[in-house]
Formats: structure tokens, C-alpha cells, sequence
């Protein structure tokens, strides 16, 4: 297992801040009204919190209040079982849907490959170097291709092939292992499958990459697809998985210049950068719980 190392976190003062200095997150999202933000930050100082950061957004087409508040946990009145309590007496007095989670509990995440390992690599090496509070108990790939990577990494390295006449048992196979490692989320680094909506109903934890600026050139070779119509940038997207192909509410995206000079292969070169870079950072901002999903949509607090 590659377990997030606090003693790498020299080179990145941010989320050593982060893991060392305990804190509570609440993510909440409720009918708007006048006077919300105060009352949840009356909530947290009659308790003794010391909020570290607190971003709102009312999306007045929708009627709808959303918020991120980020308060020390040492010092608070409340333990976390006893903040769970209040908080579910808080969605019930405001109508609303509160997400808690807290910064010392780490979220175990598998990581889904196939043959291509410029993501595997870039995630794993963020993970070791701090970047990524996280760990990484197991590598799934339908593939056998990335498996020294994964050891040079020591990690354990999980082949579940998939072909059109097996994927039930497949992808039941894969569950099973989520279960036995107790994976909170998986994160489809360049896996070219195509998962069921069975199984995403059973594990809906999911982001993965596309390589293209979706809602443009959804599914297979959307670079192919970008070079015929000759555009003048091309993207890639970072996104969570639902049942609908390449269209789960967007995390972050990334885009580059390209010309008429340019092939078809230096499209795939630039959009690896692309990929790396859009991936790792909708990672983080999830692990961070600065994202927040509503209506097919998301809003991100940076």
C-alpha cells in the first residue's frame, strides 16, 4: 500500500497545515434565505470553533445556498460523533444536505489503469511526495502492462481482463476487491472500460479523465475526432462517472493551443500533460472537500 507520508510534506507546507492541524469540513447546501451564513457560523463559535475558512455561494436561479466551513477540531466542545448528531438536527431545521468530514481520516482510493501509465505515474508520485492526502491500497487494470510500476511503488497490483463475454463477472470481481480493501473512491486513470450502470449503482465513488474539453468529443479517440474538424484548442476533463458516458458533473478541465501544423500524435503528446495535470488537480480538490455536487453540476471553492 502507498500510504500518504507525512514526512515527504516538507514540499508542500499546504496540506502538511492540513493533516497536522486537525480539522472539521462541512459542505452544505440548502433552500436559501436570509441570515444562513450567520447562523452557521453562530453554530461553530458557540462551540468554540475556530473557523480557518469559509466560502458560500447562492445560486439564485435555483434558489440554493452552499457552503464550505473549515473550523479546528482541537479546542471544539463537540467530539466527532457528537458533531454528526448536531449536524443531521442541522440539515432537519434548514431543509438541507450536509456532507462532514474531517482532515486526520484519510480516504482509501484504488486507482483503474489499462495500458497507458502517464496518470498512474504522475498520482502515484504526488501521493509519495505529499501532494495527495490519500492512500493507495491497490492498482486495478485490465491489463498486465503497468504491473512493475505498481511494484516499484509497492503496491499491490490487481488484473481483472475484461472482454464483451465476461464483464458481468468482471466487474462483480472488482467489487468484491473494493469491499476487501475498503476503498472509499476509485479513480479511472486512463482505464478504457466502460463500467455498467449495475456497477456503478453498487460504486457511484468515481472520477475519471477524459481526454478531450468535454461536453466536445465525447467517447472513443476524441483527438482523432478534434484534428478532423481542425480545432484551435484541446482540453481535457476531469469528471465524476454516472451512467451517461463522459457526462458526470465537471471537477476541473485543462486546455492547450494547437495549430494546423499539428498531427494527430501531437495532440495525444500535449494532451498527456493535459490529462496528468486536469486529474490530479480534481483529485485534490476533491480530497480537500472543495466540491460540491448539485444538479448535474458542480461548484468548486479554490
Amino acid at each position: 500500500m502507498l500510504i500518504f507520508n507525512e514526512c515527504s510534506k516538507k514540499e508542500n507546507s499546504s496540506d502538511i497545515a492540513r493533516v497536522s492541524i486537525k480539522t472539521v469540513i462541512l459542505q452544505f447546501i440548502c433552500p436559501d434565505k436570509p441570515g444562513l451564513v450567520s447562523e452557521l457560523a453562530s453554530w461553530i463559535a458557540s462551540k468554540n470553533g475556530n473557523i480557518r475558512h469559509a466560502d458560500h455561494h447562492t445560486d439564485a436561479g435555483a434558489n440554493l445556498f452552499l457552503s464550505r466551513i473549515e473550523w479546528d477540531l482541537d479546542g471544539f466542545l463537540l467530539d466527532k460523533n457528537e458533531i454528526n448528531s448536531e449536524i443531521i438536527l442541522l440539515e432537519q431545521r434548514l431543509k438541507g444536505k450536509a456532507v462532514l468530514s474531517f482532515s486526520d481520516e484519510l480516504p482509501n482510493v484504488a486507482i483503474f489503469v489499462s495500458k497507458q501509465s502517464h496518470c498512474l505515474v504522475d498520482l502515484l508520485w504526488r501521493v509519495k511526495a505529499g501532494e495527495l492526502c490519500m492512500n493507495v491500497p491497490l492498482v486495478i487494470s485490465n491489463h498486465s502492462d503497468l504491473e512493475q510500476i505498481c511494484s516499484g511503488f509497492d503496491i499491490p497490483f490487481k488484473l481483472i481482463e475484461v472482454d464483451k463475454n465476461n464483464k458481468a463477472d468482471s466487474e462483480s470481481k472488482i467489487l468484491d476487491l473494493l469491499n476487501e480493501y475498503k476503498i472509499d473512491l476509485g479513480v479511472l486513470a486512463k482505464y478504457m472500460q466502460i463500467l455498467s450502470g449495475s456497477f456503478l449503482e453498487k460504486f457511484p465513488h468515481l472520477i475519471n479523465i477524459h481526454h478531450s474539453f468535454l461536453p466536445a468529443f465525447k467517447g472513443a479517440q476524441p483527438y482523432h475526432q478534434a484534428w478532423e474538424r481542425g480545432v484551435k484548442l484541446i482540453g481535457a476533463t476531469a469528471h465524476y462517472v454516472t451512467k451517461d458516458l463522459d457526462a458526470g458533473p465537471i471537477i476541473e478541465q485543462t486546455i492547450s493551443n494547437v495549430s494546423h501544423r499539428d498531427e494527430v500524435s501531437d495532440l495525444i503528446r500535449k494532451g498527456r500533460d493535459l490529462e496528468r495535470v486536469a486529474l490530479a488537480r480534481a483529485l485534490r480538490l476533491h480530497l480537500r472537500r472543495q466540491v460540491i455536487v448539485y444538479m448535474g453540476r458542480t461548484a468548486v471553492f479554490t
